[in-house]
């Protein structure tokens, strides 16, 4: 059993069972369904614009459990939320988000491309996102090619822990990349934090590569594409739980929720919502 394991990850809202008491025995249901945690993907992205403050109010409005970040730097150094690793796509403006400095991210509309309504929504800082949520909701954060901004890591861990986010008592937070070295990185950085790793590789599915990625994360995250009862049965024996992404339809939920997955990341958490 995996040193963190399952810590911090849904204590709060009392959605996941307990491993160390059941062990992934039974689990909790909801009439035939098993409680999953519902993760809203950059916010409640279907419905408003992604990773920002909009999109994040009405994923807590939706009674999300999670809210699913992207955390990338400045030039000037600075942390913010931002999923590609250019502003072209969300925004009005133009270029790589490492090459632009903060307060040139900022006066970009981040809003308007998902309709009028939202015109004017900033591109929002990491630290923004843990001072306003905490505490409310869970944080699912991903680190966007930590690759691309050397020391990101240092830089995360710190803001956690300077909010005592990086204690097991503390809300809900998870930390997850497609980098798998950037989580050892913060493993070893944040011990007591739940980490995951992100893939869309079939062959980290065999139980050989999950019992090497059990050795310091505690959460497999793949693309839904890949999930089996078998690829399920596997990571829980491995000690870990499985979130998969990204649910865009009601027959996707449905899927993940056959296969007994532990959170579904979705841009539309309703459709993750047993009562809808």
């Amino acid at each position: 059993m995996n040193k963190k394991l399952l810590i911090g990850t849904g204590v709060a809202f009392s959605l996941l069972f307990s491993p160390f008491s059941q062990a992934f025995a039974e689990e909790p249901t909801t009439g035939e369904r098993k409680q999953v945690d519902n993760v809203a993907h950059r916010g409640a992205a279907g419905y408003a614009p992604e990773n920002t403050i909009a999109g994040f109010d009405l994923a807590v409005d939706m009674k999300a459990d999670y809210i699913e970040i992207d955390v990338q730097r400045s030039k000037d150094g600075e942390l913010v939320v931002i999923h590609d690793t250019t502003v072209d796509r969300t925004t009005d403006g133009t270029g790589k988000v490492g090459d632009l400095t903060l307060e040139q991210l900022r006066i970009l509309d981040a809003g308007s491309w998902k309709g009028e309504e939202f015109a004017g929504e900033p591109i929002p800082t990491f630290e923004e996102i843990l001072d306003r949520y905490h505490g409310k909701v869970g944080i699912l954060i991903e680190l966007k090619a930590p690759e691309l901004y050397p020391g990101i890591e240092e830089q995360v861990a710190e803001a956690l822990s300077e909010r005592n986010l990086d204690k097991p008592q503390n809300e809900k937070i998870i930390l997850q990349s497609f980098n798998f070295d950037s989580m050892k990185k913060m493993d070893e950085l944040l011990p007591q934090v739940p980490v995951g790793v992100l893939t869309s590789n079939r062959a980290l599915t065999t139980e050989a590569a999950l019992k090497e990625i059990s050795t310091y994360a505690e959460w497999f995250n793949p693309s839904y594409g890949i999930v089996t009862e078998d690829v399920v049965n596997e990571v829980h024996s491995q000690g870990m739980q499985i979130g998969s992404w990204t649910v865009r339809s009601r027959e996707a939920a449905d899927f993940l929720f056959d296969m007994k997955v532990d959170a579904i990341i979705t841009d539309y958490p309703d459709y993750v919502d047993p009562g809808n």
